[in-house]
This record gives C-alpha cells, sequence and structure tokens, in this order.
C-alpha cells in the first residue's frame, strides 16, 4: 500500500465524514452540556470504526454481507438505538427546561459550578458509550470498509493493511467530530441562551430519532 493510496482513502474518509449522519447530530447533542462530553461522544464514535475495522479484516463482518436477514437485524437493532437517543434527548430538555423554570437563577449557578468529578465522568462515560455503540450499530459503517477496503489494499492484504485504514478513517471521522465539538464550544455564549439551547436539543434529538424510525422501516421493508 502506497503513500498516495492512503491519502486517497484519508479523502473519501473526508467527504464520507462531511456528509452529516447520526454521529454528527449525536455529537451536537453532547457538545450542547459540555465540550468534553462531545470530544467523549466523538472519541467512541473513532473507536467504533476501529472496531468495524477489526470485524472486517477478521471475517466476522463478511456475515452482514452474505447474509440479507442479519443485515436487516443489526440495522433494526441501530435504528432503535438512535429512536432511544432521540427520545431520551428530548425528554432530557423537557426536564431540564422545567428545572430552570423552577429554580432561581442564581441557584442554578451554583449548582452548576458545583458538579462533583464523579459526575463528570459519568456523563463522559456515558458520552463516550453512546458514540461507540451508535457506529457499532450502523452496518453502513461494516459495509464501507467491505465494500471500499479492497480497492486500496494489495491482493494478499493482511489484519495490519486493513486496521491501518481503519485508522485513517477514524482519524478523519474523529478528528471533523472534534471540529464540530470545538465551533458549538465557540458560539457555547449564544447557544447556552435557554431558548436556543432548547430549540437545537430538541431539534437535534428529532433528527436522531428519524433517522432511527427511517432505519427501522427500511430494515423491516428488507
Amino acid at each position: 500500500m502506497t503513500a498516495l493510496s492512503i491519502l486517497a482513502f484519508a479523502g473519501l474518509c473526508l467527504v464520507l465524514a462531511l456528509t452529516p449522519g447520526p454521529d454528527t447530530f449525536l455529537v451536537l447533542r453532547y457538545s450542547m452540556g459540555r465540550a468534553r462530553d462531545g470530544f467523549a461522544a466523538a472519541a467512541g464514535c473513532a473507536a467504533g470504526s476501529l472496531v468495524w475495522a477489526a470485524l472486517v479484516s477478521v471475517g466476522l463482518a463478511t456475515l452482514l454481507e452474505q447474509s440479507a436477514e442479519l443485515f436487516r437485524i443489526v440495522k433494526i437493532v441501530g435504528g432503535l438505538y438512535l429512536i432511544y437517543l432521540g427520545v431520551t434527548a428530548f425528554l432530557a430538555t423537557r426536564r431540564s427546561a422545567r428545572a430552570a423554570a423552577a429554580a432561581p437563577a442564581e441557584s442554578h449557578d451554583a449548582d452548576a459550578t458545583a458538579e462533583t468529578a464523579p459526575a463528570g465522568r459519568r456523563r463522559s462515560t456515558s458520552s463516550l458509550l453512546a458514540g461507540l455503540l451508535s457506529t457499532l450499530l450502523n452496518p453502513k459503517v461494516g459495509l464501507f470498509f467491505l465494500a471500499v477496503v479492497p480497492q486500496f489494499v494489495s491482493a494478499h492484504a493482511g489484519f495490519g493493511e486493513t486496521m491501518l485504514l481503519g485508522a485513517v478513517d477514524a482519524v478523519v471521522g474523529g478528528l471533523y467530530l472534534v471540529a464540530i465539538t470545538l465551533l458549538a464550544s465557540r458560539m457555547v455564549a449564544w447557544l447556552k441562551r435557554p431558548r436556543v439551547t432548547r430549540v437545537i436539543e430538541r431539534v437535534s434529538a428529532g433528527i436522531l430519532a428519524a433517522l432511527g424510525i427511517g432505519t427501522v422501516v427500511a430494515g423491516a421493508e428488507g
């Protein structure tokens, strides 16, 4: 595998990353709370790409290509998970809106600064797992590796070459999602306005749920 082929593969990964998908909206959703949570979700998505690359390299993901039934099951499960993320995100915005309306501004500020380190770590861990599961339950990622990776590796490619391309995809996709998080954090003053935050969080939650419903319907019809 030449440096030119790696660069070509990285360019393809960048083009695909720039196409908004579940990972983009998931990272944006978590970035609304804290930039650290957005970074954790991005890391989870990147780790998910590496896992798919490993599965493809050992031949396990080939089952998705050979078995339409298995592909449909994975697709439906992934869609249900997206619906779950969208619904829970929407419910969280309703709870936060009620809490903000009920509590004085001073009390809200005190609570925000009094967050304990364990609570912050739990939120980051939750964001990391959400990003990981979102990518793992998206069979299109596995099929991407099955369809595209053979075009960039040698005829007798081993585990190392496939994992190298998986790492390239993880880095490119991860950096794009980190950029999304940084952009959201730069706009934090505007995004933290209660009305703006509620609108953005509900829109991103709705998009996640809609993507999930579409995936489930497509899987059921397939």
